[in-house]
Parts: C-alpha cells; sequence; structure tokens
C-alpha cells in the first residue's frame, strides 16, 4: 500500500464499472488507501460496496479517521468488513453476497505473494467461489503487480463457455523506470 500512485487501484475500479450496465452491488477485497472503493463509489450506478479487508487495524484507522486517505470512507452505501475475503466468497463470513462486481486486490499477485495463505484466490478454486458470487452478467476483476499467465490460464479454465476472460496490461512509469501491472477480468454469462 502506498500513496505514490494509486492510477492501477483506480484503474481496478474504472475497468470494472464499464464493463457492467448496471453495477448496483460492489465487492472489494482488501482496502489498502482506498483508491479502488473512493473510484467504485464515484460512479453513481453504484448503490452498494462492501469492503472486506483481513486486517483489523487498517479498519479501525478507516473508521477513526487516521489516515487522511481513508477517512470518511465508510458511508451509508459502503461498509467495511473485517474478514478474510478468501472466508466471504465461500460464504462461511460476512458479508453475503452475490454482487455485480467482485474486485481483488488483496496481494501483489500469484508471482509476488506477501501472504502465502492467498495462493488459492490466485488458482481455480478462489477464482470459482470469486466466479460463483457473481450476479449473472457479473464482472470479476483481479488486480496484480505485474503479467501472470498462469492467472490468466486459470481464469480462461475457471470461465463457462459463452463467458469472456481478458488480461488488461497496465503501463506506468514511475521514477524513471517503467512498470506493468495487469488486470485480470472475467465476464460472467447472464442467466438463462
Amino acid at each position: 500500500m502506498d500513496s505514490l500512485d494509486p492510477s492501477t487501484e483506480r484503474d481496478l475500479a474504472t475497468q470494472a464499472l464499464a464493463r457492467h450496465d448496471r453495477p448496483r452491488t460492489v465487492l472489494v477485497g482488501g482496502l489498502g488507501l482506498g483508491f479502488t472503493t473512493r473510484a467504485v463509489l464515484a460512479d453513481p450506478r453504484v448503490e452498494h460496496v462492501d469492503v472486506v479487508e483481513l486486517s483489523a487495524p487498517l479498519v479501525r484507522w478507516a473508521r477513526a479517521g487516521l489516515v487522511a486517505e481513508l477517512a470518511g470512507l465508510e458511508e451509508e452505501r459502503c461498509r467495511l468488513h473485517v474478514a478474510d475475503v478468501a472466508d466471504v466468497l465461500t460464504g462461511g463470513h460476512e458479508p453475503p453476497g452475490p454482487w455485480d462486481l467482485v474486485l481483488l486486490d488483496v496481494d501483489n499477485g500469484p508471482g509476488f505473494l506477501v501472504h502465502a495463505e492467498n495462493a488459492d484466490l490466485y488458482r481455480v478454486p478462489g477464482l470459482a467461489r470469486a466466479r460463483d458470487a457473481l450476479e449473472p452478467g457479473g464482472v470479476l476483476v483481479v488486480w496484480s503487480s505485474h503479467v501472470a499467465p498462469d492467472l490468466h490460464a486459470h481464469l480462461q479454465d475457471v470461465a463457462a463457455p459463452g463467458e469472456t476472460v481478458a488480461e488488461v496490461p497496465i503501463r506506468v512509469r514511475r521514477d524513471g523506470r517503467s512498470f506493468t501491472y495487469a488486470l485480470y477480468v472475467l465476464h460472467r454469462g447472464a442467466a438463462a
């Protein structure tokens, strides 16, 4: 988490929002400094956002306004939940789904994990649970600090016939260096 360049965190939200006609309900996995959530809340079509964050102190700081970027984030349309998003996606912890959009930014991506237990979120079982947490026609977007071909392949394995999967590389220049982040998108099919 840092506030140096939050552009890709905002892109996570804007890419998802652009792919759905009526994104009324949104699950954001990972609070960070709230850049993704603020971008989601800026869209008037969004009626409710559930933000799931594993770190209880970070949620307390947000609620107490101790971190400027997080101050006032929890409001009428936005609820913060202290939980593991993997547990939420299985239905083992509040809040209940399904959602129109599921946005996951819980680690650096499958190739650079800070917490080894997050690995399942980037593999078929975790991605299948995230897909199943979508309303028909919903969109799953997973943020990665790097291009991750295995994540792309796992999303293709999870997609049902007729559903689309995309890799969206995002090139960022910072401090004279170039970085390539990536978003991985699954657009769930509409109900039959």
